[in-house]
């Protein structure tokens, strides 16, 4: 019977420290907390910090405060997740989720499923708050969609769920909440603090009423918030959009559009045309516009000074991409530039065989020919497989 009650008393001490300390952060893998969490059909709260980030250590009081402890402890099972660590970048790319700042709040159901995410400011009821918003099901995050669908539009929650898409990588959201949000802003409110923020944070895509606000009146932006401030968070929008799944449709004119803009927020000239120059030649070539792709290549040629590998690669991509022959003669003469200058046999036969390619497409057969017997003599020089070198003289024949 001594015993017995030793033992309660010893539970009951345990249970009372738990409550009264402040939240129990796991310190096992994720995969073992996730596991406990099922067995204990609790959801799962994870901080995301950084040992660097001064704001995360600022937190450390309020998550050792007792009501906060009382709240998580009971109610979730809990960790921490640092950054910079390969299992949480592994964890992070697994589940497709987007850490714009730190710290951040995620909320897991028992089963491993994201239900909210938060960005808290550093109080005990703004940590408490977040938690109890995790566990209602008709306001926490994924509720978003359905309360989205049914018409909600106030300015916080469009806020929310910007964020809440961007975090999930769920671009086409993002454009679609945020376009919703900057069509309800009156004009004169477009260079607001608050507007800001949403450009430094929420903001994608180049063709938001916000952003076409910011890029055409930059002073109204730059002299409360600084030049730098507003070339980073102008250069961050273009080459988002520029390097998305949307950008990769953008006309030519657009691309240009975009290398002018990022000049005008500040990016040199050079850099601003080598960074659009891929997706303007790509787009040339959707367009059926072989003639100024190459043309929009070759001055950028004439402007640096080009090693083999890179004459090979831009002679490959006209020669598997140009939707026509009408840049044969401009490809031809840089491989014709390129080969002198290449320094082993398997260079030169590399160069000789997409040159011969390049006047197979032009019509030059008996030129193409050439190039394609000596492709298969620098190919035997280096000794490398030669099979593609006789199919090619097989197809010029």
């Amino acid at each position: 019977m001594k015993i017995l009650s030793l033992v309660v008393i010893v539970v009951w001490l345990t249970v009372g420290m738990a409550v009264g300390q402040g939240v129990q952060f796991r310190k096992e893998p994720l995969t073992a907390v996730l596991s406990a969490a099922r067995k204990a059909k609790k959801p799962v709260f994870i901080e995301v910090y950084s040992e660097t980030c001064h704001i995360c250590q600022s937190f450390i009081p309020t998550f050792a405060n007792k009501t906060v402890g009382k709240f998580y402890n009971t109610r979730f099972i809990s960790t921490k997740i640092d950054i910079s660590s390969k299992s949480t970048i592994a964890f992070l790319d697994k589940n497709r989720l987007f850490v714009p700042s730190l710290p951040l709040f995620l909320y897991f159901n028992s089963q491993g499923d994201l239900i909210h995410m938060a960005m808290s400011n550093n109080s005990t009821d703004e940590v408490i708050r977040h938690g109890t918003t995790a566990l209602n099901p008709e306001i926490r995050s994924s509720a978003m969609r359905k309360r989205f669908e049914d018409g909600e539009r106030s300015t916080n929650f469009l806020i929310d769920y910007g964020m809440y898409a961007r975090v999930t990588r769920d671009t086409v959201t993002n454009i679609r909440v945020m376009n919703e949000y900057a069509t309800r802003q009156a004009a004169n409110t477009f260079a607001s603090p608050t507007n800001w923020l949403v450009l430094q944070k929420l903001i994608l895509d180049v063709d938001n009423p916000l952003f076409q606000y910011m890029i055409g009146h930059l002073d109204q932006f730059i002299k409360p918030n600084g030049a730098e401030q507003v070339k980073t968070v102008a250069e961050n929008i273009l080459m988002s959009s520029l390097y998305s799944s949307r950008g990769n449709q953008y006309p030519a004119a657009k691309i240009i559009t975009i290398r002018n803009q990022l000049q005008q927020v500040g990016i040199d000239g050079r850099v601003a045309s080598n960074r659009t120059l891929l997706p303007e030649i790509n787009a040339y070539f959707r367009a059926g516009q072989a003639t100024k792709a190459a043309s929009r290549m070759d001055d950028h040629i004439a402007q640096n000074q080009f090693s083999t590998p890179e004459y090979l690669y831009v002679i490959r991509l006209f020669n598997r991409k140009s939707p026509d022959a009408s840049d044969a003669p401009t490809v031809a003469r840089w491989a014709n530039k390129a080969i002198p200058q290449a320094k082993s046999p398997a260079e030169q036969a590399d160069l000789y065989f997409e040159l011969a390619e390049v006047y197979r497409r032009g019509g030059k057969t008996a030129e193409g020919l050439k190039a394609a017997q000596k492709s298969l003599e620098m190919a035997k020089a280096a000794k490398i497989d030669t099979k593609r070198n006789t199919e090619q003289i097989g197809r010029l024949k």
